[in-house]
């Protein structure tokens, strides 16, 4: 593939579990030169299927935390009558409730009460059969704003930019969120995974409204199709009137799921029909990508 400018496709759905990751992972074992990216940091599961080997491990630290110091504090009360989380009694912090928003800070009269940077979990930079990878994990309980995603994000482009490689692949968060939208800034393309059910299809609607407004040009993939043949007209007829196309239609098929138990991309285990529906799904991408005028 062309490698004068990186390209970056983002593959996206408004709900969980309609694919998303499946068909990222099938794409990460047929594209060449690229950088892969899970940017599903609050439930991420594409290492997975790519079985990665860390290279580098990094700390990320998204938000702060109060911290007390109880040589100064007088215990006043007035931190735990102002803290509408209930996070804070007399100077012991409870990190559970705690929002981080550092209202305490600010009213202690004594200014014991300090906002410190707070750990939220790791990022990495693997290596894979199929090419680098760059992923997370944050903490148990821990939220992820979108800051997450945007670090990850940039180092993937300086690897893409390393290497010399011009793709980079993007597993994106499911839903409309803050993640979602650091997921999709800059990129030259959404692909949308979506079922014909009538969450998928409400969540398709909101997803593609998302990358219309920041004028990404946007195909759909219908998972499923067969299960409801109506709803997946109803799909078709909205993406028609919408200008998405739809590059694929991928039947249900158990091996799918036989794959995914034994941890393998479709791709890589015995899914005929599945395999070259995708195979035409990645191939029509890619020209989309590298061969036509996006607007992107």
């Amino acid at each position: 593939m062309p490698k004068n400018q990186i390209k970056q496709l983002s593959i996206v759905s408004g709900k969980g579990g309609t694919g998303k990751t499946t068909i990222a992972a099938a794409f990460a074992a047929l594209a060449e030169d690229k950088v892969m990216v899970d940017c599903d940091v609050d439930a991420a599961d594409l290492h997975l299927l790519l079985q990665p080997s860390i290279v580098i491990r990094e700390k990320y630290f998204g938000g702060k935390s109060p911290h007390v110091d109880l040589d100064e504090c007088t215990q006043c009360d007035l931190c735990t009558q102002i803290c509408r989380f209930k996070a804070i009694d007399n100077g012991v912090v409870d990190p559970v409730s705690c929002e981080g928003c550092g209202f305490c800070s600010h009213v202690c009269p004594e200014s014991a009460i300090t906002m410190e940077e707070a750990f939220s979990g790791d990022w990495f930079v693997s290596e894979t059969s199929y090419g680098p990878f760059v992923h997370a994990r944050l903490g148990i309980g821990e939220e992820n704003s979108g800051k997450l995603v945007n670090v990850v994000r940039k180092k993937a482009v300086e690897i893409a930019k390393e290497k010399d490689l011009g793709l980079i692949l993007i597993d994106g968060p499911p839903g409309i969120g803050c993640p979602v939208t650091a997921s999709l800034t800059g990129v030259n393309l959404v692909l949308a995974i979506t079922e014909p059910t009538l969450s998928g299809i409400h969540d398709l609607e909101r997803i593609l409204k998302v990358a219309e407004h920041f004028k990404i040009p946007s195909m759909v993939c219908i998972n499923k199709f067969d299960i409801n043949l109506k709803n997946t007209q109803h799909i078709v007829s909205y993406c028609e009137s919408n200008g998405s196309k739809i590059i694929g239609r991928i039947p249900y098929e158990p091996k799918v799921v036989e794959a995914l138990v034994n941890r393998k991309t479709v791709m890589d285990y015995p899914c005929n029909e599945v395999q070259g529906i995708v195979r035409q799904m990645w191939e029509e991408t890619e020209n989309t990508l590298f061969y036509s005028q996006l607007d992107a």
